[in-house]
């Protein structure tokens, strides 16, 4: 079988989306999706990914995903993949250019305006700001937030000195975090409203170019710190600026008390088809 696909990049995170309104892939056969991802997602032998976006009906609102990551699992949330989504809804004829979309997080609500999309994330919970994690011989503090997925914020005067490949991974399966465990940022303040940040992804399990809902999390906690304002510029590894929205939270309740958004451009990189060699 034949598959048609379109592959997306939202800031440098880039997807596999799938129109499957007419049931050409069992979404629930995890197993076998599972699988797929994996294959299709993988850089050098598939068509290379961070993750597999199944877009399908939904009753009660413009549509709904079925999203796995590049390692296998299955993702609550992925806020450069809603983006990419609701732009491809958009021009697919699924939604106008105000939309809503059911994902495992909860509902996502989306503005098209072109190739600059804007969403409204789920309410942002379990906050902690301020929080110290022990690595080895060492305290790392930090900031947490689940902004539709667990994020875990660190400041650092220069993000580039870390070594994310090594760092990222004792914190994102430490115990403090299981069993979910937590995806990882590394955040530095370069003004007073803008951030440069970044991020090592749980279910890719490595540093990508953007991470959505990890931008989100950065600002909120640098929010809390003080250390900037809303809306929050914030640079990321691609190089690209994607722009947080949100209502202060001076009280630093939670939930978050108030709405949170975050924009940025997408980009349609191609179109293809999938062959049987590539789905078996």
């Amino acid at each position: 079988m034949n598959l048609n696909f379109i592959k997306m990049s939202g800031s440098g995170n880039d997807f596999i989306f799938v129109d499957n309104r007419k049931g050409l892939v069992d979404s629930t056969d995890r197993e076998g999706l599972s699988a797929l991802a994996v294959k299709l997602c993988a850089r050098g032998t598939g068509v290379g990914a961070d993750g597999l976006v199944l877009i399908e009906d939904d009753p009660e609102v413009d549509f709904k995903w079925v999203f796995y990551n590049s390692d296998g699992s299955e993702a609550e949330m992925c806020g450069n993949a809603s983006r990419c989504a609701a732009r491809l809804a958009f021009e697919w004829g699924l939604a106008g250019e105000e939309l809503s979309f059911r994902t495992v997080a909860g509902i996502i609500h989306a503005r098209v305006g072109g190739r600059r999309v804007k969403v409204e994330l789920t309410g942002p919970f379990d906050l902690r700001p301020r929080i110290v994690t022990a690595l080895d011989d060492r305290f790392v503090e930090a900031g947490f937030i689940n902004t539709g997925v667990p994020h875990v914020v660190i400041f650092l005067d220069d993000v580039e000195s870390v070594d994310l490949k090594n760092e990222g991974p004792l914190i994102r399966y430490h115990k403090n975090f299981s069993p979910a465990g937590t995806n990882v940022n590394y955040a530095q303040v370069t003004g007073p409203d803008s951030l440069l940040v970044r991020t090592y992804e749980r279910g890719v399990e490595g540093e990508t170019l953007a991470c959505g809902t990890g931008v989100t999390a950065s600002a909120l906690i640098s929010n809390l710190r003080g250390f900037t304002t809303s809306p929050t510029r914030i640079t990321v590894r691609s190089g690209e600026e994607l722009i947080v929205h949100f209502d202060p939270n001076p009280e630093e309740t939670d939930p978050w008390p108030g709405r949170v958004y975050f924009e940025g451009i997408t980009t349609k990189v191609y179109e293809g088809r999938l062959g049987k060699e590539a789905m078996e």
